[in-house]
């Protein structure tokens, strides 16, 4: 909880790589204009974290507060901090700030913004009692959901949608790489009557059940032939190998969708696996176009995120738990206030 009259607060912070986070006391921020200052309830866990902690990610502003799937509630609001009341529960995402005036904020792809700010990596995030945000890059939480449950929306399924909208018009999908943002988006994509096909790591059967749980038609290792052709495809997994996979898997005219911010080389592509009119699309980030969209639909649909929750003090343990593939669903941290 908050201490010393409320000027201090519990957070987990990542000073280097190769180092845990460490668990400190640090000053309660102070709020500027254009900011809301919020309480965290809870904050998911994501494979994004763990490119900043691991290095593959380079250019974290250290010391660091991760996390960039937040729920909270708005304590304070700066002067132009947007139209929020205190006392609203709100969620922060990865994009966390655009210059506002080059050519992509113009024509509202700040997701492409060269000058953009993420959450968690250049400016302290959700591992913690309370965090800054820039109001515009904010957005209000639907009810129906727990903040333990709403946190894994806020990456995992913005940026999961971002990346669903390449395909949206496929009757038959594949995922590549069955966690967090897949189990969200099969929920939509069976909200539009869409058919998917799950693809996962070797021997990674309990995510092959998680799948079919979910209403997957077909689950099996990434290197494996699905039983028909897929008119799209989308890969949630960090492994560039799954490029080459997925586009062997697309009928003609089918497009792969390159969901993640960090993937290891593309092996070689043989052009006769491109030829057809194939193609492969990168998703970089979100924009706030995403969340007004995603978060209302997520409501109607309503999706039903599965979730493992921990205590603020155990996210070394959770991030642990998802670089080594034991979790199914999501994993959140939960922030006792």
């Amino acid at each position: 909880m908050v201490r010393e009259g409320n000027s201090q607060m519990r957070a987990m912070v990542f000073r280097g790589t190769g180092q845990p986070l460490e668990l400190a006391e640090l000053p309660k921020p102070a709020v500027s204009d254009g900011q809301l200052l919020i309480r965290v309830l809870a904050c998911g866990i994501c494979r994004t974290d763990l490119h900043v902690i691991d290095g593959d990610l380079r250019e974290p502003r250290l010391p660091l507060v991760p996390g960039h799937q937040i729920i909270g509630i708005v304590e304070e609001l700066g002067a132009g901090g947007g139209d929020f009341a205190i006392g609203q529960q709100v969620g922060v995402p990865w994009l966390g700030g655009s210059c506002g005036h080059c050519e992509f904020c113009a024509s509202a792809r700040e997701n492409l913004c060269d000058d953009a700010i993420y959450t968690g990596y250049q400016v302290n995030g959700g591992f913690a009692e309370y965090t800054l945000a820039d109001g515009r890059y904010c957005f209000p939480v639907p009810e129906g959901f727990s903040p333990e449950q709403a946190a894994p929306l806020l990456c995992a399924g913005l940026i999961g949608y971002r990346s669903w909208r390449p395909v949206a018009e496929a009757n038959s999908l594949g995922f590549y790489g069955f966690g967090a943002a897949a189990h969200i988006l099969i929920q939509v994509a069976h909200y539009h009557q869409q058919t998917v096909y799950a693809f996962t790591r070797p021997g990674d059967k309990a995510a092959q059940e998680f799948a079919l749980q979910l209403g997957a038609r077909w689950a099996g290792e990434s290197g494996e032939d699905p039983p028909e052709l897929l008119d799209g495809a989308i890969i949630f997994a960090p492994e560039g190998d799954c490029v080459l996979q997925a586009l062997r898997a697309v009928k003609k005219g089918g497009r792969v969708v390159c969901a993640g911010i960090h993937m290891s080389d593309i092996p070689p592509i043989p052009y006769s696996d491109l030829w057809g009119e194939r193609s492969i699309q990168s998703i970089a980030n979100l924009t706030r176009a995403d969340g007004e969209e995603f978060l209302p639909l997520a409501a109607t649909i309503p999706v039903r995120t599965e979730v493992r929750v921990y205590p603020l003090e155990q996210a070394n343990e959770a991030l642990d738990d998802l670089r080594s593939g034991r979790l199914t669903g999501a994993g959140v941290l939960s922030i006792a206030g």
